[in-house]
C-alpha cells in the first residue's frame, strides 16, 4: 500500500478532522498504512488509537460513546495530528508519547528511561502469586532489574504486608521508579537500590525474588520492530542466547533466598534457550490467562540441588 505524504497528510488531518471519532478512524487507517507495530500495551489498531487519543486529551479510557462526536479545539487537533505523526513516522510507542502506562491495573509514569510495562507478571501479582506461592508466606520481596519500578510497586500494592527491595543498574531508571513510588504512596514499603543485580543487597534474604531482566537474544534484537528501538537497549539485550543476566541470577539467587524461598523470572522468547541450555533442571513454566508465557519458577531447594548446572 502506498504511504501517504510524511508531513502533508498529518497537516491535512489537523485541518479536516473535527471530532474524537474522526481522529480514531483516521488513526486506524494511518496505523495500517505505516505498518505500525502493536506490542506496548495494545494488540490492535482500535485500542491503540483510543489509548493515544484519549490519554493525550486527558480523557478517561472508558469514555462513553456519546462523547466521541464532540468537537475538538484547533490546538487539540494540531496536538493529536503531531502525536500521530510521531507514532506513525518516527514509530515512537504511544506510552512514551502520552507519558503513562498501565500495569497490574495501576497507572505508572513512563518515559524513555525505562521499558514500557507489559510483563505477564502483572497478572500473577494481582493474584497474590496464587496458586504458585501462598501470599501470607511472603514477607520480603526482591525485584531485580526494576526499571520503572512497576513490578516492585505492584507487589507492594497488592501485598501490603510485605517489604520490597528493588534494584536496577540504571540511575535514570531509578529516578523514574522514584516518581512512581511517590505517585503510589509506597515510599515506606519499597526501597530502591542502584547496583549490579544482587550487589546492593549483600547479606539480605527474601521469601520471593522476582525479575524481568534483559533477555532478548542477538537474533531477536536484530529483528525488533522500530518501536522497540526507542527503549533502553541495556534493558533488552542479553547476549547471543539472551541468557547473560539469567545465568547470573540462577547462580546467585540461592544466597539471597530464605530456605522456603522462590525465584520467578520472565525470559519471554528465550524460553527455548533456557530449556535447551538446562534440560535437566525442573523449571516450572507458569501459564497466564492474558499476555504471553515465558515465565519460570524455581524453589531455593531446586536451585541448590541443580547449582552445578549453572556454573560458578
Amino acid at each position: 500500500m502506498r504511504q501517504i505524504d510524511n508531513s502533508k497528510a498529518f497537516d491535512d488531518a489537523a485541518r479536516d478532522l473535527f471530532t474524537l471519532r474522526d481522529f480514531m478512524r483516521w488513526a486506524m487507517s494511518a496505523f495500517a498504512r505505516y505498518k505500525v507495530h502493536f506490542g506496548h500495551g495494545t494488540d490492535n489498531a482500535l485500542d491503540e488509537a483510543a489509548y493515544l487519543i484519549l490519554q493525550a486529551l486527558d480523557l478517561p479510557p472508558d469514555l462513553s460513546g456519546e462523547w466521541l462526536d464532540t468537537h475538538l479545539t484547533h490546538a487539540e487537533r494540531i496536538r493529536l495530528a503531531e502525536l500521530l505523526r510521531q507514532r506513525c513516522i518516527e514509530r515512537i510507542p504511544t506510552a512514551y508519547l502520552v507519558g503513562k502506562a498501565w500495569f497490574a491495573g495501576l497507572e505508572f509514569i513512563i518515559d524513555r528511561r525505562a521499558l514500557i510495562p507489559r510483563s505477564p507478571l502483572g497478572e500473577l501479582i494481582q493474584q497474590g502469586f496464587s496458586p504458585w506461592v501462598e501470599a501470607d508466606r511472603i514477607h520480603t520481596i526482591l525485584d531485580l532489574c526494576t526499571g520503572s519500578g512497576c513490578i516492585a510497586l505492584a507487589c507492594a500494592h497488592y501485598l501490603p504486608h510485605t517489604k520490597v527491595d528493588a534494584i536496577d543498574l540504571s540511575f535514570d531508571a531509578l529516578e523514574l521508579a522514584r516518581l512512581n513510588r511517590e505517585k503510589l504512596g509506597l515510599e515506606k514499603q519499597v526501597e530502591l537500590l542502584e547496583g549490579d543485580l544482587f550487589a546492593p543487597v549483600a547479606g539480605r534474604r527474601y521469601d520471593l525474588i522476582v525479575s524481568n531482566p534483559p533477555y532478548v537474544d542477538a537474533h531477536d534484537m536484530a529483528e525488533l520492530p522500530p518501536e522497540y528501538r526507542h527503549e533502553p537497549r541495556m534493558a533488552l539485550e542479553a547476549g547471543e542466547d539472551g541468557l547473560n543476566i539469567v545465568r547470573r541470577i540462577l547462580r546467585e539467587a540461592p544466597q539471597h533466598l530464605e530456605p522456603e524461598g522462590v525465584l520467578i523470572v520472565e525470559v519471554g522468547n528465550s524460553q527455548e534457550h533456557v530449556e535447551h541450555t538446562w534440560p535437566d533442571v525442573p523449571f516450572t513454566w507458569l501459564s497466564f490467562e492474558h499476555g504471553e508465557d515465558g515465565v519460570f519458577l524455581l524453589t531455593r531447594e531446586e536451585l541448590v540441588e541443580h547449582a552445578g548446572h549453572f556454573g560458578s
